[in-house]
């Protein structure tokens, strides 16, 4: 960890930083700031995020336009119903030198040999196509033809949804949702964000973003984020927080009780940390709080929450469920201990 003065200065840059990051997100996207906020998370804890959302939001746009103010490479899967799992990571293909007409095999790189991967309508691919992805979301690597390929850091994939059509398309299980360190809810734009975007995309050309960041420093902002400190009270509320998800334990609310089947698991609590890391840093604070936990705790957990069959018939949602857990979950243990023995 770097010395206390040279640290607080990494910190003060990584908020300018920001800053200039999501202004020059703005010039080319409307809108949609939380949603941007909650990406930068993903990106700087180092994880991968799923965004959801109705067609013609800007959800390509935005990792477009992420790609191109992180200046690294951008690389796009269409998933359809015939993608193969070659189709993603590549194959060896058969080549012939032309001088002595000897042949060979050479690699030919799927588009996953990206840094920013936006895979597309992702739950339209069979799910042999999806774990071919999500393997290499995992491991940063591929493995073809029995070699292993090491993927170039940083190595984000942003996948898309759309909820409309659910008609031919494969839902991802919930062992593939936990691999995503956030789910992003994308809005619809309201009335003057819609006029904005009508002015901005029947005119003339807009101008690409500037470019914010290098590569290395892309690596060196998730660095630091490792190193902001969450204290000790902090990590046990993160731990709380998710413990109190499991229906089977009688700290839980009632509602959770009733409407879960199976908790948020130690990814979920995983999540909740480095993305409060995230916070705390964008913001140039050297230390988690409480309320960072809870800010993050929709986005990091509503896909990790599986709901009972008496939650589904009453329309309980997940996102329902985590503003529960914000609303009730306590920050201090005492809190904890007069609640049981109320209960």
């Amino acid at each position: 960890m770097a010395e206390p003065s040279s640290f607080e200065a990494r910190l003060t840059q990584a908020a300018e930083i920001s800053t200039r990051l999501k202004k020059a997100i703005g010039t080319v996207l409307v809108g949609q700031a939380v949603v941007v906020d909650q990406v930068l998370w993903g990106i700087i804890a180092g994880g991968h995020v799923l965004l959801e959302g109705a067609p013609g939001l800007g959800k390509t746009l935005l990792v477009r336009t992420l790609a191109s103010c992180l200046d690294l490479q951008f690389s796009r899967i269409q998933f359809t119903p015939d993608l193969m799992p070659s189709d993603v990571i590549g194959t060896n293909m058969l080549a012939m030198e032309q001088a002595g007409g000897a042949r060979s095999f050479t690699l030919h790189k799927g588009p996953i040999f990206g840094q920013v991967i936006l895979a597309d309508e992702i739950n339209r691919a069979t799910p042999k196509t999806q774990s071919a992805l999500l393997e290499a979301m995992q491991e940063h690597a591929v493995t073809i033809a029995g070699k292993r390929h090491v993927l170039d850091e940083p190595f984000f994939v942003l996948a898309t949804e759309n909820p409309i059509e659910m008609e031919g398309t494969y839902p991802l299980p919930e062992a593939q949702l936990d691999r995503f360190l956030l789910k992003v809810m994308v809005p619809n734009p309201t009335e003057d964000e819609l006029t904005e975007i009508l002015q901005r995309t029947t005119g003339h050309e807009m101008k690409p973003p500037e470019k914010v960041l290098a590569r290395e420093e892309v690596l060196e902002l998730r660095s630091l984020c490792r190193d902001v400190a969450v204290a000790e009270p902090v990590m046990r509320f993160a731990a709380r927080f998710v413990g109190a998800s499991e229906p089977g334990r009688k700290e839980s609310p009632e509602l959770i009780r009733k409407a879960l089947r199976y908790g948020a698991g130690v990814r979920g609590a995983q999540s909740l940390i480095l993305c409060a890391k995230a916070v705390a840093m964008l913001e140039g604070r050297a230390h988690v709080s409480f309320s960072d936990v809870q800010n993050v705790a929709m986005p990091a957990l509503r896909h990790r929450l599986i709901r009972s069959f008496e939650g589904e018939a009453d329309g309980i949602t997940t996102d329902q469920v985590v503003a529960e857990l914000v609303k009730t979950v306590p920050t201090r243990p005492e809190a904890v201990e007069a609640a049981v023995k109320k209960g």
